[in-house]
């Protein structure tokens, strides 16, 4: 029996009926580089585990930034980072046993076969040879590359490497996996493929976190969605909670170049709202909360000037129209943000600045490439 003078136990903390703590945890986290490029501002969001968290924003917005601060990449100048219980700035080595990162260029060896590769990566998390085997060719299947297995790397397709890249962050069993821009530059069968693959791995409980510039991937794929721009989150939700803060439908107008001053006046007076521009400036779209008032009152306003737009349109809300609304710009598919990855410092202080492509294990210092250790 305890002595009186003995202090009780703290209580146990118990979680609100209903909620989940979440598996990856952002509080104000920043990252400058240079002088004046603040690639992260004030950052926070939550992912709840056995969820895809769709990233989405433009080139250069803080996407990649922010996953190489969470795959312990960058050392960010504020904030608060956890990843599956783990402080990723106090115990990068342990954060990096519970992740899995496929940057946006397949980070594979073109000189070794997809099994090799595979393997390799096994042993580099601590696996013996036995099981590294075993673990290679249980995903090689699992991703519909067991045929080309024994391949030299350098004989694949783009959508193999990115399979491949995916099968080796795979191959330690991560309760995390982010994936950066994981269809980029690959051909719509093999995005498809992709596609099904993130699917199949929230189904077996892996929580991923991806960044995109294609609106219908994220559409597709994500049951979260934050839109990020300027290194800020600017707005998060479902992507149907997305589509209704626009609320009623778009009314989108395509015009002539030399009538987009006139438009952009007269759409922006009928709604209230600044004018969103796609397809080099010249399509045009506003909310239209009145619907066909909306459409109506803008025929009018473009006939009484004598403007003839090249095509007018009402239609209900879409991820685009979400995305113009917020960030002002339509995200273009491109090679990445090389800019806000040309810099990198892994958080162990024994490492130092590294840069180039490497494979790391939990237990060996991160470097800047695109695997992070798991």
């Amino acid at each position: 029996m305890p002595s009186p003078d003995t202090p009780a136990p703290a209580p146990e903390r118990v979680e609100p009926p209903g909620t989940e703590r979440p598996i990856v945890r952002v509080r104000g986290v920043s990252k400058t580089f240079g002088k004046d490029v603040r690639a992260l501002d004030d950052v926070s969001l939550d992912v709840a585990p056995g969820i895809v968290y769709g990233l989405l924003g433009p080139n250069g917005a803080g996407k990649t930034t922010l996953i190489r601060v969470l795959a312990t990449l960058l050392r960010p100048e504020g904030g608060d980072v956890e990843v599956a219980g783990v402080d990723v700035l106090a115990d990068p080595t342990g954060a990096r046993a519970r992740i899995g990162l496929a940057g946006q260029f397949a980070a594979v060896d073109e000189y070794l076969t997809g099994r090799e590769n595979v393997v390799m990566v096994g042993r580099l998390y601590g696996l013996s040879g036995r099981e590294a085997r075993r673990r290679a060719d249980d995903v090689l299947e699992r991703i519909k590359l067991t045929d080309a297995a024994t391949r030299r790397v350098g004989t694949y397709s783009g959508g193999m490497r990115r399979r491949l890249d995916l099968a080796a962050s795979l191959v330690g069993r991560p309760q995390v996996m982010f994936l950066d821009e994981p269809t980029t530059g690959i051909d719509p069968r093999s995005r498809l493929d992709l596609w099904e693959l993130v699917e199949d791995l929230v189904e077996t409980g892996t929580t991923v976190l991806l960044t995109t510039q294609y609106l219908e991937e994220a559409d597709r794929l994500a049951d979260r969605i934050g839109v990020i721009d300027d290194g800020r989150i600017v707005s998060e939700g479902t992507a149907d909670e997305l589509k209704d803060t626009l609320g009623g439908a778009v009314l989108e107008v395509t015009v002539a170049p030399d009538d987009v001053a006139r438009s952009r006046e007269i759409l922006g007076g009928i709604a209230g709202d600044e004018v969103a521009s796609a397809a080099a400036g010249t399509r045009l779209r506003v909310p239209a909360r009145d619907g066909v008032v909306t459409l109506m009152a803008a025929t009018r306003g473009f006939d009484a000037i004598g403007l003839q737009p090249l095509d007018v349109a009402l239609h209900k809300p879409t991820l685009d129209d979400v995305f113009l609304a917020l960030t002002g710009d339509r995200p273009e598919p491109v090679e990445g943000e090389a800019a806000e990855a040309a810099t990198g410092v892994g958080l162990d202080a024994t490492s130092g600045p590294s840069t180039g492509m490497a494979t790391t294990s939990p237990t060996t210092p991160a470097s800047s490439g695109d695997r992070p250790a798991a």
